[in-house]
């Protein structure tokens, strides 16, 4: 049964935009192609999977869908400005950012050089702040607008061999609330999805994943269309009235921390 004053499901997000950074690949991916079957353009952003990210272009555009790379490293402020410059010229409006980009190296801390501590905060905490600073004139200009990190369970229960990482996500999770209690009288929402343990295709560099299902009350992984589901979610009418708030997606691990 519709409610009323909601769209019905299916093409609740239609004649918006998102830019899903790290979109080619994994839950980003996801992100991309849920936000699309839900009406939104999408601007997928890669900065080396550019086969990947094409590869999404394609199966959006097949769908009947509208799609376009964007080539840039959100840790460099100009060519993040640009890439917002080339969303609005291609699209017209940016109404969703998902910032889900980062990096997952693995070091444990007494091996980890700065420069190793910099890469990751120059991803995730950086570009995120040169991406929200790109998209956020034409989400003011709007009065509307949707945006959403991506956090961890590391955040929780500390992350073995991740000490920059969970730091950054941490900071993530600062900026989120911040945000959202800052932008809310513009009309803009702002919230984290913080994944549990997902099946993913993950890099050669990284540690074997421990089997931790026992601790998983759901007794499984989760899949990166259910994280998808949840920004779906966060960003359509559904969510209207929720921001600032850290959507834990992990099986209900939390239970144990």
């Amino acid at each position: 049964m519709a409610i009323a004053g909601l769209p019905a499901a299916g093409r609740e997000l239609a004649g918006q935009v998102a830019l899903v950074t790290g979109g080619a690949r994994n839950i980003g991916r996801a992100i991309s192609l849920v936000l699309a079957a839900a009406g939104a353009a999408v601007a997928v952003n890669t900065l080396r999977s550019r086969e990947d990210a094409e590869a999404v272009v394609h199966e959006i555009r097949a769908a009947g869908g509208d799609a376009e790379v964007f080539l840039a490293d959100i840790a460099d402020a100009a060519a993040v400005h640009a890439m917002g410059e080339g969303v609005m010229k291609r699209f017209g409006r940016i109404d969703i950012l998902v910032l889900n980009a980062s990096q997952r190296r693995e070091i444990l801390f007494k091996d980890m050089t700065f420069e190793d501590w910099r890469n990751t905060m120059s991803i995730t905490l950086d570009g995120s702040f040169h991406c929200i600073k790109a998209c956020l004139p034409a989400m003011l200009a709007q009065r509307s607008g949707n945006i959403v990190t991506l956090g961890g369970d590391a955040v929780l229960f500390g992350g073995n061999r991740k000490s920059h990482n969970t730091t950054a996500k941490s900071g993530l999770i600062g900026l989120t609330r911040a945000l959202a209690k800052e932008l809310a009288e513009d009309g803009i929402r702002v919230n984290c999805v913080s994944p549990g343990s997902i099946n993913t295709t993950r890099p050669a560099h990284r540690s074997a994943r421990v089997d931790a299902k026992g601790k998983i009350p759901l007794g499984r992984y989760g899949e990166a269309e259910e994280i998808a589901a949840v920004v779906r979610f966060l960003c359509g009418p559904g969510g209207g009235f929720i921001t600032g708030q850290i959507m834990h997606v992990n099986g209900g691990a939390m239970i144990f921390a």
